[in-house]
């Protein structure tokens, strides 16, 4: 689980560890080739997660489109030949992270719609954040419904993809959530609860391993290549 490649803010600025800086980006990446890992987009990981394949694979997620994913991190993908998820809000095409604004959080751009395209033709997944990035829990039911079902249907429809996996934004969920997920269409969605995903996950909660500025590369390993839980359920 990733949010932004790009080099941190200053010291002191909130969320500042949320910012992988690209030349770790690259080594993380770089070391899971290396030890025969492939790096896979929800999409191309589901069959892993069924049970039905089995292989050394991991999945890579970015959280809420930005772009400075499209730029740093989209040619480390390429060059290594590896798919991620990307979870775009549906609203802000071209805008950015204005969910933020009252955490004093450094304004950052999100991708255009062109961008999101390039980064579709690229072979890299478009994925679901809502339209506008709303906590579910405290929004009514029918307007949790319309967020999930109607983000899939504008990012499939402006993207030119299928769009098949979502992301509970911040994290937080109730079981009707995945219900309304499962209904919408999707196949899968994630959250931002700590572990290593397998077959016996259910698909619409699944457990990420969240990467951050601090996370040096034996972490990085540790994290990625052991066993490891603290799962919240529905």
């Amino acid at each position: 689980m990733y949010h932004q490649v790009a080099v941190p803010a200053p010291r002191g600025t909130q969320f500042r560890g949320l910012t992988v800086h690209p030349t770790s980006f690259r080594r993380q990446m770089t070391w899971m080739k290396r030890l025969g890992y492939r790096g896979l987009s929800m999409r191309d990981l589901t069959p892993y997660l069924r049970g039905e394949c089995e292989g050394k694979v991991f999945g890579i997620t970015f959280d809420d489109g930005f772009r400075n994913v499209f730029e740093n991190a989209l040619p480390v993908l390429s060059d290594l030949g590896f798919t991620s998820t990307n979870y775009f809000v549906a609203n802000q095409f071209d805008g950015g992270n204005v969910w933020d604004r009252e955490k004093n959080i450094p304004f950052s751009p999100l991708m255009s719609l062109t961008e999101v395209r390039t980064w579709a033709a690229a072979g890299q997944e478009v994925g679901s954040h809502t339209l506008d990035h709303v906590h579910l829990p405290e929004v009514a039911p029918d307007e949790a419904r319309r967020q999930i079902r109607l983000s899939r249907e504008i990012l499939a429809q402006e993207s030119g993809t299928e769009v098949t996996a979502f992301c509970y934004p911040y994290g937080d969920f109730t079981a009707e959530h995945g219900l309304l997920a499962k209904e919408a269409g999707y196949t899968n969605a994630t959250t931002t609860s700590r572990g290593l995903a397998n077959a016996a996950d259910d698909p619409f909660f699944l457990p990420r391993v969240g990467i951050w500025r601090t996370t040096h590369m034996l972490r990085f390993l540790q994290k990625c290549l052991t066993r490891h839980e603290d799962r919240r359920r529905a």
